[in-house]
C-alpha cells in the first residue's frame, strides 16, 4: 500500500470511515484544506454561529450544515461528518465523557455542524518555503496552549482562545506571518510571537491539548489562533451536549488551501 501522505482526501477519508487511521492528521493530503468541528444541538446554535462571527481568528467558519444534515456541500460532495473524523470528543455539560471513532450511533436529528478553518492548511506553504513545521517534523501532535487571549462573548459562550505553537527559526518569522496572512480563512497571521508568559503560557513543555515540540536555539515560539479555542469555551459555557473533532484528528476537504488563500 502506498505511503498514506500521498493518498488523495477522499482515500484518507475513507481509511477513516473503515477505523483504520485515528491518529492526528497533520502532514497528510498536503494541498488541502483540514477543518475543526463543532457540532451541537440546535437550541445553541445561533449563539455558536455568533460566537464564530464575533472571534473569526479562533472560529473562522468554513461550512455550517443545517439542523440534521451529516453530509458537507462546500469541503466535500461526499464526506459523512458522523464517521469521517479519526476521532471526536464528546462533552456533556462541559465535561470530556468519552473520545470515540464515530458518532452514527449518538447522531440526532436537531445537531447543527460547524466546520471551522484549520492552521494544518497552511502548513504546506510554510514547507514551500523551507519553514520548519517541528510537530510534522517530530511525528507528533501540534502543541496547543490556553492562553489568556479572551475571546469576545457571545449567549452562552464565553472563554480564552486557545493557539497552536510552531518553532520557527528567528530568520524566517517575517517571512511566517507573511505566508500565514494570505489564509485568513484558516487563521492568517500569528496572534502573538517570541515570549509565552505575554499570553499566560507559562510552560512550552506542557500543552494543553496536543504534544510538546522541540524548540531549537535560535528558534522563536510563533503562536497562531486554534480552532480548539471552542472546546476551552465549551467547559465554561457547559452546554448539554457538545461534539467536536479531538485535538489534532482533523476533517479532511476536497478543497485544496489555495482556494482559500489571498492574493
Amino acid at each position: 500500500m502506498k505511503k498514506i501522505q500521498i493518498f488523495t482526501p477522499k482515500e484518507i477519508r475513507n481509511l477513516i470511515r473503515k477505523g483504520r487511521w485515528n491518529r492526528p492528521t497533520a502532514g497528510l493530503a498536503m494541498g488541502y484544506a483540514q477543518a475543526n468541528l463543532v457540532i451541537l444541538p440546535e437550541k445553541y446554535a445561533f449563539d455558536f454561529l455568533l460566537f464564530c462571527q464575533r472571534n473569526p481568528k479562533p472560529c473562522p467558519l468554513l461550512e455550517v450544515l443545517e439542523a440534521g444534515e451529516y453530509r458537507t456541500k462546500f469541503l466535500s460532495l461526499e464526506a459523512d461528518i458522523r464517521t469521517d473524523i479519526p476521532l471526536y470528543n464528546i462533552y456533556r455539560k462541559g465535561q470530556l465523557k468519552g473520545t470515540v471513532k464515530e458518532i452514527r450511533n449518538i447522531w440526532e436529528n436537531h445537531f447543527v455542524t460547524f466546520l471551522l478553518g484549520c492552521s494544518f492548511s497552511f502548513e504546506e506553504a510554510l514547507i514551500r518555503s523551507k519553514i520548519p513545521v517541528r510537530h510534522i517534523e517530530e511525528k507528533r501532535n501540534v502543541p496547543m496552549y490556553i492562553s489568556n487571549i479572551p475571546c469576545k462573548p457571545a449567549g452562552i459562550f464565553h472563554g480564552p482562545m486557545v493557539v497552536t505553537m510552531r518553532p520557527i527559526p528567528a530568520d524566517k518569522v517575517s517571512r511566517a506571518v507573511q505566508i500565514t496572512s494570505r489564509y485568513a480563512m484558516v487563521h492568517g497571521a500569528p496572534v502573538h510571537v517570541g515570549d509565552p508568559l505575554m499570553i499566560g503560557i507559562k510552560d512550552l513543555r506542557k500543552p494543553d491539548f496536543g504534544d510538546s515540540v522541540t524548540v531549537k536555539r535560535g528558534e522563536v515560539p510563533v503562536f497562531w489562533a486554534c480552532g480548539v479555542t471552542p472546546q476551552a469555551v465549551v467547559m465554561r459555557a457547559r452546554p448539554d451536549l457538545c461534539i467536536t473533532h479531538t485535538p489534532g484528528h482533523m476533517f479532511i476537504s476536497d478543497l485544496l488551501n489555495e482556494e482559500l488563500a489571498t492574493l
